[in-house]
């Protein structure tokens, strides 16, 4: 399924890229809307079908749910971040630099950092005072929907500065003959979805079954294990695109499905969950807003070193040995 996983993931940039040049939109809205959106569809499906319809213990399906939800984001803010260095490594060294389009990237951050802490706030909120979980609930809804307009309206103006995406290789699907058309990139973004969700759920049976013969909880398998398989799409993509000097298609893809994982998805945990600060959980939440916080303050100093984001490696490590050490 990892094999599924990183062919699917070529058929998809591949896509994107001529989806976003057709269009005529800049790097930033294909990484952080389209691509984020995309692949953040295999980690969103293991939540809502845990809740909506899991197994017949209400108790793991609310702890799969749970783990489910805050673990991608903390995935993709401290171990996905950092395998972007060892990616250009060889290339760039350790003192390199990244050089992502900034605005789009603050953007991002920005938002995470606002509708994520209203997550960690939430836990503290009696699971009894429905009024005010629903209102936060709405609330990062309404975050992400304004994301979105403020994302598509910063596009023109992006492109004219030349950060249009730009496609560096041919369609895969046209070396069968096809046209290259919007139809047929559209046909072969959908069959790089379709595989990257069907490699990313197989992957997750697997992991499942391997990590129930060693008798670990619904909740940390959930935080630690399923996103692992989850956000190897977000991964693999990125670390494509960084390798091909497309630094902000890489991070744009990251920081995007953080916002769409950070908004949407905590929403559906606020409301259909206990939603309390146990250990696991709250040490996520903020292991994961210092991570953001990290890159957000690296960024805004217009200095983000190769070496940099391995402090966010080593925040995910840390993670681990309090939930596993504790």
């Amino acid at each position: 399924m990892l094999i599924v996983i990183l062919i699917a993931a070529e058929i998809f940039t591949n896509a994107l890229e001529h989806l976003g040049e057709k269009l005529g939109i800049s790097e930033g809205v294909t990484g952080s809307l389209f691509a984020a959106v995309g692949t953040a569809l295999p980690e969103t499906s293991v939540p809502l079908l845990a809740l909506l319809a899991g197994t017949s213990n209400v108790h793991t399906n609310e702890e799969i749910g749970v783990g489910a939800i805050l673990g991608a984001p903390l995935m993709l803010a401290t171990l996905s971040i950092s395998l972007l260095a060892f990616a250009v490594l060889k290339r760039r060294g350790a003192q390199g630099h990244f050089r992502p389009e900034k605005t789009g990237l603050m953007r991002d951050l920005n938002f995470f950092i606002i509708a994520f802490s209203f997550a960690g706030i939430a836990m503290f909120i009696p699971h009894e005072a429905k009024v005010v979980r629903y209102a936060l609930g709405f609330g990062m809804v309404l975050i992400y929907f304004v994301y979105v307009m403020l994302t598509l309206r910063a596009s023109k103006a992006l492109v004219e500065e030349g950060h249009a995406t730009e496609a560096d290789n041919p369609m895969f699907i046209c070396r069968l003959g096809l046209p290259n058309t919007i139809i047929v990139v559209m046909i072969q973004l959908l069959l790089g979805l379709g595989l990257l969700i069907a490699g990313a759920k197989g992957f997750i049976s697997g992991i499942e079954e391997a990590s129930s013969l060693l008798g670990i909880s619904a909740l940390l398998l959930s935080l630690l294990i399923i996103p692992i398989a989850t956000e190897l799409p977000e991964k693999v993509n990125s670390i494509l695109w960084i390798r091909r000097g497309k630094d902000t298609l890489a991070f744009g893809n990251i920081t995007g499905a953080l916002v769409f994982q950070g908004t949407l998805l905590p929403a559906i945990g606020i409301m259909l969950t206990p939603w309390s600060p146990r250990l696991e959980v709250l040490t996520g939440v903020v292991i994961t807003l210092l991570g953001v916080t990290w890159l957000r303050i690296l960024i805004s100093r217009g200095q983000l070193k190769v070496w940099h984001v391995w402090v966010n490696g080593a925040l995910y490590l840390t993670y681990l040995t309090i939930v596993l050490w504790r």
